[in-house]
């Protein structure tokens, strides 16, 4: 699977993404936290960005900007844990730098201290 996204008891949202990423998987991701989350919650977002990730797929329309919108406000906080490859696109990606949210970038190897970050 390209996307799955689970609520750690500390409130931390963890998104892993491997392989190739469809929209469709992504869609699905998002549409089950928002399932989770009160309507005054917000969510505090690791992803963790796993070494067999080869980018996004498919031919759905990757510019839809429908979550981004309804829900960006929702997103405190989004930290990113990859191969440093990764690093430009995913930040990209994320809309760092076009949301409220500070997004950082993270290697493997300094993924605690992406959780105190996003915490």
């Amino acid at each position: 699977m390209g996307a799955t996204i689970e609520q750690e008891k500390s409130g931390i949202w963890v998104m892993r993404v491997s392989g190739a990423l469809r929209k469709e998987e992504l869609d699905a991701v998002q549409a089950s936290c928002c399932k989770v989350l009160g309507p005054d919650e917000n969510a505090r977002v690791l992803v963790v960005i796993e070494d067999d990730f080869c980018g996004w797929v498919g031919t759905e329309v990757w510019n839809d900007m429908t979550f981004f919108m309804q829900h960006g406000d929702r997103i405190e906080k989004i930290a990113l844990v990859g191969n440093p490859k990764w690093e430009e696109r995913m930040l990209m990606f994320s809309g760092a730098g076009l949301r409220r949210a500070p997004v950082r970038y993270f290697t493997p190897e300094q993924l605690a201290a992406a959780r105190d970050w996003v915490r």
